[in-house]
């Protein structure tokens, strides 16, 4: 098989298109021939620092945390998918790659009339908003949730999935063009952060929920703007990991400081993730509810081109290799 690799730690040019051994296929798993595979801002941690963010050594210097594909080998006591079954998983890396072997549990049939680019844009951001939005979190209909970088995949799935749950949705973006995209597809109360302060002007809204990933003097902000009993989601801190807090406040309004990583979590949560998704988020993709949204597509041998996009964040939805 051929894979992207993370030759050492470093910018976008350490990936390299290699040969690589194939897996051998282990109890409980299938084999994917993948089709595609989502780009995620963990991959460029991960690429700049695989010894820290590689939690799966055997495949830390192969990025990638989501794929789509077909099945093409499938494990004697897998019951639940066969041969040629059109699935998307999520894995612990190695996705940037022609194929892998992945726990079958942790796999999904693709939605009624959604592409392979398409489903490979979906595990990532999809357990990663159950995990901690809905399942951490306990964000509940009626509730008001504001996700920071709403035009992120992250953003723009979690804000869908908000409001067809029946949740309020407000968010911060950092460009007019993407005020103009959030306000076009009608996915939340929105402000453009670089002209306006998000707590300023959420004020007098009643937030629940924050999933944030920007961390730093967002926390105390964040903070402040939270209703009594709400709840801080933190899934990433890229202005700063080491904010200053509000002990008086956490005490005072009761508030719940969250923190994850998706990658280390155990096949048994993940596995639970992947339960809950079926029942309450496939009607809604295959329904057409909730809607993919693709910046950009590049070749497998093109990773490179596509982490440099990632980094830029001037994309608007998710970043995909097709295979």
């Amino acid at each position: 098989m051929k894979a992207i690799h993370i030759t050492k730690a470093g910018g976008p040019e350490v990936l390299e298109l290699k040969e690589a051994d194939s897996e051998p296929l282990k109890p409980g798993q299938v084999r994917i021939a993948i089709k595609a595979a989502g780009v995620n801002r963990s991959d460029l941690l991960t690429r700049k620092n695989p010894d820290a963010y590689g939690a799966d050594a055997a495949k830390a210097v192969i990025p990638g945390l989501e794929v789509s594909g077909e099945i093409i080998e499938v494990a004697s006591d897998v019951t639940q998918f066969q041969l040629n079954d059109k699935v998307c998983a999520l894995v612990a890396g190695g996705g940037y790659a022609t194929e892998i072997a992945v726990d079958a549990r942790l796999c999904l049939p693709i939605p009624n009339e959604l592409t392979f680019i398409e489903a490979a844009s979906l595990p990532e951001v999809l357990f990663t908003v159950w995990f901690n939005v809905f399942m951490q979190a306990d964000a509940k209909r009626g509730e008001g949730l504001l996700i920071h970088g709403g035009t992120s995949g992250i953003g723009i799935m979690g804000l869908q999935m908000a409001k067809a749950l029946g949740l309020m949705t407000y968010t911060t973006v950092g460009s007019e063009e993407k005020v103009h995209f959030i306000k076009e597809h009608n996915l939340a109360q929105v402000i453009n952060y670089k002209k306006k302060d998000f707590e300023e002007v959420f004020k007098e809204e009643k937030i629940d929920v924050i999933l944030d990933m920007i961390g730093g003097d967002y926390t105390l902000k964040n903070m402040n703007l939270l209703a009594p009993k709400g709840r801080l989601a933190h899934i990433n801190g890229m202005n700063g990991l080491k904010p200053q807090i509000d002990l008086w406040m956490l005490m005072s309004k009761q508030l719940t400081l969250i923190g994850s990583l998706l990658k280390p979590q155990s096949v048994e949560v993940k596995h639970q993730i992947a339960k809950d998704l079926q029942q309450h988020i496939w009607p809604l993709l295959e329904s057409g509810s909730i809607r993919v949204f693709i910046d950009k597509t590049f070749a497998l041998a093109d990773a490179a081109e596509a982490h440099r996009l990632m980094e830029s964040s001037e994309h608007i939805g998710k970043i995909v290799l097709e295979v």
